[in-house]
Formats: C-alpha cells, sequence, structure tokens
C-alpha cells in the first residue's frame, strides 16, 4: 500500500507496454529501464545513447538526427525509455501508457556518478566504445542545475494524466524492484 493516500502502489502491470522513466542525471534510470525491459520482454531505449555519438566522450549527435531516432524509437508498440530530453517528452508522453519518476536525492545521484564514473565498466545505458571518467560539467549539472529541474518534474509528474509511479528514495526504489520481481537495483 501506498501509504500516503492509502491505496495500492501503481505496478508495472498498470504502466503498460510504453513506459517513460523520468528524473534527475545518475537516479537510477537506465538502470531500471533494463531490469524492466528484461522482466516484461521489451526493449529499453536509453535516450543518451540516441542523444550522443557512440564512441565521442558524450558529443552530441545533430538534432535532427536524435530527433528522428527519437520518432523511430516512440514509434515502437512495446519499449521502456529513460531520460528526459524534455524538448521532445510531449511526443514522448503522447504515445507513452505510463510513467515513472525516480525522485532521488542530489546527494545520492552524486554518489552514483562517481561509482559509474570510477568502478563500472559495462553500465546500462553507457555509450558504447565510452568510458565514463569524472568531469567537471556533469558535477556541476547534478550538484547545480539538477536541484531546480527536481521541481519542475515534481510539477510535470503532477500534471500527467497517464498511469504514473513517483519513487523518491532508495528504499522505494529497493521495494519496487522486489515487488515487481526485477532483482536487485544498484542503489
Amino acid at each position: 500500500m501506498n501509504a500516503l493516500h492509502n491505496r495500492p502502489m501503481t505496478t508495472l502491470a498498470d504502466l503498460g507496454p510504453r513506459i517513460c522513466i523520468l528524473g534527475p542525471s545518475n537516479s537510477g534510470k537506465s538502470t531500471l529501464a533494463v531490469a524492466i525491459a528484461r522482466r516484461h520482454g521489451m526493449p529499453a531505449i536509453h535516450l543518451d545513447q540516441l542523444f550522443h555519438l557512440p564512441h565521442s566522450d558524450w558529443k552530441a549527435r545533430p538534432e535532427p538526427e536524435f530527433l528522428q531516432l527519437h520518432e523511430a524509437a516512440i514509434a515502437q508498440e512495446r519499449w521502456v525509455m529513460d531520460g528526459n530530453y524534455t524538448r521532445c517528452l510531449p511526443q514522448r508522453l503522447q504515445r507513452a501508457t505510463g510513467l515513472i519518476l525516480l525522485d532521488l536525492a542530489t546527494a545520492r545521484s552524486l554518489i552514483r556518478y562517481f561509482r559509474r564514473s570510477w568502478l563500472q565498466r559495462n553500465r546500462h545505458g553507457a555509450l558504447p566504445g565510452n568510458r565514463d571518467t569524472v568531469k567537471l560539467q556533469m558535477l556541476h549539472h547534478i550538484a547545480i542545475v539538477t536541484p531546480s529541474n527536481r521541481q519542475r518534474y515534481a510539477e510535470l509528474y503532477q500534471s500527467i494524466k497517464l498511469p504514473k509511479l513517483r519513487l523518491a528514495n532508495t528504499r522505494q526504489l529497493q521495494a519496487f524492484y522486489a515487488s515487481e520481481g526485477l532483482g536487485v537495483g544498484v542503489p
């Protein structure tokens, strides 16, 4: 039960065959997308991989190419898609059947960023041929930009009429993994 609203927690079955996962950088969106994809036999689509060129150390694709890849991805019948890229979110939400918002604390995102940059070699959502390293620009994004984005995501979440689920901390995220039989997520 969802203690805040005294109703059952939204399940993956409630979210349907096309699920958007939004949230701050390094909150676990890609890891969750892969877990859902494996469990329910649908493709995991990582928007970072569509937006950035492989083997490029995070160099952006030309915008028209990214938008074309995005349109092709959302046209599929089944998917779980992680990433924000709010300029094309309206089209994504028009096709989506459900939404998950990861709203983990900024400190947790920073810890995850250092862990993935220093320790993880084959992480979910990584760019092919790229190795994550700690970058000042990304630290600034997580610590300075993301907190203001969280408010926008919360407002967006409230306005969306799709079946949805907000996971606000690691405990809730791990409980969701367990309740849906998704295995163990990365804290």
